[in-house]
This record gives structure tokens, C-alpha cells and sequence, in this order.
């Protein structure tokens, strides 16, 4: 079963293919041996593996990776529900309910993608600095702020944005189905 819409479909492209395309690619290469070239001064193994814990609460892969599944998950459902009833693609866009039930999906969608927005900017910011100042009070050492280099942070930023601008164009384009099914319903748009 397809999206009842033209950007429904558009989106699905963009959001399963691209987006994960980009991810799956281009994050593994930026991010994929950060914790490895990660240091701090001193350079200990101990003090490093504590400073980039304290640096990446959650690597930005996971929490992609999280984004991605949980934002599916409300299409999921919806799919699940239209195939258990065995509801036609072009029967989504005729009855209330089940354009309802697909509207509360889209929406849910941005919902998810709002939140995983605001997550992703108070998890890692809009900027990857090239050195992170690290308390290390805790590891009980004479000094208590070390200083430790982030490897590749230029390229980091620009993958940073790059996610961002992921997440808008996706609410953008469920915003922009929530109008397509809504003017197909008050006649202002053919059903296709």
C-alpha cells in the first residue's frame, strides 16, 4: 500500500531512500572512528574514554538511527491497519475514517520529527568545536579541566546541518501532504 498522495509518495522516496542512504553512507565515514582519534591531554586511555563519554552522551549515529525507526512507526501503524482491513489505496482519500487515521499518522510523524529536532540540538548543537574542555574532577586527577581534540569537526558541522536540514524538509513535506489530503477533501484538488 502506497501514501494516498503524490508528496505521501515523495516523502517515502526521500525519507527511505536519501535520508538513509546519507546516513548509513556518509555517517559511518564522519563518524565511524571518532571515539578512536578522540584525545585529550594527557593522552590516557582512561581520561580519553572518559572525556568523549562526557563529549557524546549518545553518538549521533544512534540517535539518527533511533529518529529514522521511531519516525516510521506511526506510517507502520497506519499500513498495518489499512492492510488488516484490507482498505484500497484510493479508499484512504474517500472516508472520513480512514483519512482521519492517515492525517493523525502524518501528523504524529511531525510531531516525532519536532521533538527529535530539539533533542538533536541540546544533545550536539548546530557547531562541532575543534577542541572540547573536559571536567575531569570526577576521575579524581590533580587537575580538574583538560582540554581534548575532536577529530574532523569541520566535516561534523556540515553533517550536522545536514540532518537538520533532513528533519525540516521532512516536516515540511508532511505538512505539505496534511494540505494535499486536506484540499482533496474539500473538492479544491481531483483525487487521483
Amino acid at each position: 500500500l502506497r501514501p494516498p498522495t503524490v508528496i505521501g509518495q515523495f516523502h517515502t522516496l526521500f525519507f527511505g531512500s536519501i535520508r538513509m542512504f546519507f546516513l548509513g553512507v556518509l555517517g559511518f565515514a564522519v563518524y565511524g572512528n571518532e571515539a578512536l582519534h578522540f584525545s585529550c591531554d594527557p593522552d590516557k586511555r582512561e581520561v580519553n574514554l572518559f572525556c568523549y563519554n562526557q563529549f557524546r552522551p549518545i553518538t549521533p549515529q544512534v540517535f539518527w538511527a533511533l529518529q529514522l525507526v521511531i519516525v516510521l512507526v506511526p506510517g507502520a501503524f497506519f499500513h498495518l491497519y489499512a492492510a488488516c482491513k484490507s482498505i484500497k489505496q484510493e479508499d484512504i482519500l474517500q472516508k472520513s475514517s480512514y483519512t482521519g487515521f492517515y492525517i493523525f499518522s502524518v501528523f504524529l510523524r511531525i510531531v516525532l520529527e519536532v521533538v527529535a529536532f530539539w533533542l538533536q540540538i541540546q544533545l550536539f548543537g548546530f557547531k562541532v568545536n575543534a577542541i572540547y574542555m573536559c571536567n575531569v574532577g570526577a576521575l579524581e586527577k590533580k587537575f580538574n579541566i583538560t582540554r581534548c581534540m575532536v577529530p574532523e569537526h569541520f566535516e561534523k558541522t556540515i553533517f550536522l546541518i545536514a540532518m537538520y536540514t533532513f528533519t525540516v524538509i521532512t516536516v515540511i513535506l508532511c505538512v505539505a501532504e496534511i494540505f494535499e489530503i486536506s484540499c482533496r477533501r474539500l473538492g479544491f484538488l481531483k483525487t487521483q
